[in-house]
């Protein structure tokens, strides 16, 4: 029942989109998973649960409207005939059996596809090189095309009337990401009829599509637009001036405005280089030229922020993303006053690693994100305990402090314990750094829950040997000690250690986690290729150390692209004047110097380093778990059934993946050996 405090009423209130009425503000923009048509079961149930946890509108992510906006190999949604009708169904079937509505993103990419299936040509403004596939080209469209191109918006709309949908979106923003941009953007379109010179006739394609799709489906479903207002590219692009004109000229047309900027790595921008609320400055001008409800994102976990949001005119329904993966229930949470509960998103941005690898999308605060289908794992209901086992946790790192969370929830009695003065092991010791201070939340999170269960004893500074793990009197044991930075280079590209002369020095990244702030020329080699390197770097480089990052790969941070952190990196790290050097390993630490050895042809080089830190790989910390195994006859004298190392401690990971172990080893504990595997998809509707 709702007990909310009186001052988030307001964001309980309907709001009126066309036809339709929403029953709150809480409004899940379209966004990607990685599940779409090839696991649609999945991303129908993940929305599903979204619905239930009290999310107003539950939206698709984009969704193909036509073989010529082909998103292979991309796991999206698509809508091209009726056989892709019961993929659609279905999830308008979850999300409408809790009361929410349903919306789709209708979209054709145009020059941002490669059509690697269906081998059709791309479509563009002008011909253009494609961006996924530069050395073919997109074609310019003739009118031909632009007829065939309204006409395929609106018969995918009169399909989406027909699933069910409650909301139906033009799709004009993300950049270069949709066709009805880059017809807007007056870089792509050098047209010379009238779709092309001035605004007003670069913007009558989208003027088009939105009155078609009013015409068809407007009756019963709204018509909603997605519009990127800045690309944050100055005079290069769309910008606030620009935005505005078309804004003024479109404002009564849509039922909706949801406003946001491009491109996506500035739309969902990470939590190291933007803050809750960031996209205000530039969007809240919509408000004041229409009189349409306006939906917009900002990573909103706060709900005194989202009222603000409302009251001052900003938005009419709180937009997100990422929030509503952290924390499906989020509000919920609100609606019942357990505000204090929320899982909050860390800006890490691993979900949307799940669309750029095209695996079914994971967060590093929800382990049952993605798998509500596949595992049968709800956000907030799970089995009650099948024993009355106790369990000793060593270890209060993401992994320990999960399956402490996970275990207390389904009825066990746990005792955690940790070696350090404070618990949350790597999050902690990361999140010192300032660019991942909000990843703490991982945490702080935990810790505030635990606190709140009497079946819950936590013991800091409580160092365990292998004696005192068999004296603790608890039937299962779980082993979360983490793990640590190798020191030796040791990893992908050195499979033998570095030669390092004595008067040399080199440290690890525990120490600099640690709080150690080395001066001189320091050299960081990134063997690692993911966020720790530039971080540190940047953190150094900030404090006026002057840094060289060295790197094997042709560029710094490269998975970080995944999720939408390697442009801004390249910007930060330039910004402070890192040095950074590709294509490079380490051959040798000498004093005062690293001797380097181009990765192709071996031609070496030197370059200055004080202090040398290698970010290459990790090994477990699992010494305790080790001795416990050569202690394994004693466990039955001690009442111990099992031992389990999670997390780190097993294999280093991500502290998603660290999450998840804790999560999954909880889940699973005294349950069928089956409850181990998960539900594949054999095909539901299309291919």
């Amino acid at each position: 029942m709702p007990n909310r405090n009186p001052r988030y009423d307001l964001l309980f209130d309907p709001v009126t989109i066309g036809p339709k009425q929403t029953r709150n503000r809480f409004y899940q923009v379209p966004h990607c998973n990685g599940m779409g048509h090839r696991y649609p079961r999945a991303m129908a149930e993940m929305r599903g649960v979204k619905a239930e946890g009290g999310w107003g509108v539950v939206c698709t992510e984009e969704c193909s409207i036509h073989p010529s906006s082909d998103l292979s190999p991309f796991t999206l949604m698509r809508l091209w005939d009726d056989a892709d009708m019961p993929v659609h169904e279905l999830m308008v079937e979850k999300v409408h059996e809790h009361n929410a509505l349903a919306g789709i993103q209708l979209v054709h990419n145009g020059f941002e596809v490669a059509n690697y299936v269906t081998r059709q040509t791309a479509l563009a403004p002008c011909n253009i090189p494609t961006e996924p596939f530069p050395h073919v080209q997109a074609r310019a469209m003739d009118k031909s095309d632009i007829r065939d191109f309204r006409r395929w918006h609106v018969d995918a709309a009169l399909r989406a009337k027909r699933a069910g949908y409650d909301i139906i979106y033009a799709y004009a923003a993300h950049g270069t990401m949709t066709l009805l941009f880059q017809f807007i953007l007056s870089r792509y379109n050098q047209r010379s009829d009238e779709y092309g010179g001035s605004v007003e006739n670069r913007v009558r394609l989208l003027r088009e599509v939105l009155m078609d799709l009013k015409d068809a489906v407007g009756d019963t479903c709204a018509v909603a637009l997605r519009f990127a207002v800045d690309e944050l590219l100055g005079a290069d692009g769309m910008q606030k001036t620009e935005a505005q004109e078309i804004v003024g000229q479109l404002a009564e047309l849509p039922d909706l405005w949801d406003v946001n900027v491009a491109a996506w790595h500035n739309d969902s921008m990470p939590s190291r280089f933007g803050s809750e609320a960031g996209q205000e400055d530039y969007i809240s001008f919509v408000k004041k030229l229409t009189d349409k409800p306006v939906v917009g994102v900002g990573r909103f976990t706060s709900p005194d922020t989202m009222v603000s949001q409302i009251r001052r005119g900003v938005l009419d329904l709180i937009g997100a993303a990422r929030p509503s993966i952290a924390d499906p229930f989020l509000p919920n949470k609100i609606d019942q006053g357990r505000e204090d509960e929320i899982r909050e998103c860390i800006g890490c941005n691993l979900c949307t690693s799940g669309d750029a690898l095209a695996y079914p999308m994971r967060c590093t605060q929800n382990p049952t994100m993605g798998e509500e289908w596949r595992r049968g794992w709800h956000p907030v209901r799970i089995d009650k305990a099948g024993s009355a086992d106790r369990v000793l946790i060593v270890g209060a790192g993401p992994a320990g402090l999960e399956a402490a969370l996970a275990l207390s929830d389904r009825g066990y009695d746990v005792v955690l314990s940790e070696a350090r003065a404070e618990m949350g092991g790597r999050v902690i010791r990361e999140a010192s750094l300032a660019p991942l201070s909000e990843w703490r939340r991982v945490a702080d999170h935990r810790i505030y829950m635990l606190g709140q269960r009497a079946n819950v004893q936590t013991y800091t500074e409580s160092s365990l040997a292998a004696s005192d793990v068999l004296e603790a009197a608890c039937e299962r044991v779980v082993i979360a000690t983490g793990s640590h930075w190798r020191g030796d280079f040791f990893g992908l590209q050195h499979q033998h250690p570095v030669p390092v002369a004595a008067s040399a020095r080199v440290m690890s990244a525990d120490e600099i986690l640690k709080g150690a702030r080395p001066d001189g020329h320091i050299l960081i080699y990134d063997d690692d290729h993911y966020y720790l390197a530039s971080a540190i770097a940047e953190q150094l480089a900030s404090n006026g150390a002057k840094v060289t990052l060295v790197t094997p790969e042709s560029d710094i941070a490269s998975w970080s692209e995944h999720t939408l952190e390697h442009e801004h990196i390249q910007v930060r790290l330039r910004e402070l004047d890192v040095e950074i050097i590709c294509n490079k390993r380490v051959r040798q630490i000498d004093a005062g110097e690293a001797v380097l050895e181009c990765v192709y042809i071996g031609r070496e080089s030197r370059v200055a380093a004080d202090v040398v830190i290698p970010i290459t790989s990790r090994e477990p910390g699992d010494k305790l778990y080790q001795e416990l195994l050569t202690e394994q006859p004693a466990w039955a004298d001690n009442a111990v059934k099992s031992v389990q190392p999670i997390g780190d401690c097993l294999v280093p990971a991500t502290i998603a993946m660290a999450v998840y172990a804790g999560h999954e080893y909880a889940r699973n504990l005294d349950q069928a050996a089956s409850a181990g595997t998960f539900r594949r998809e054999l095909g539901l509707g299309g291919e």
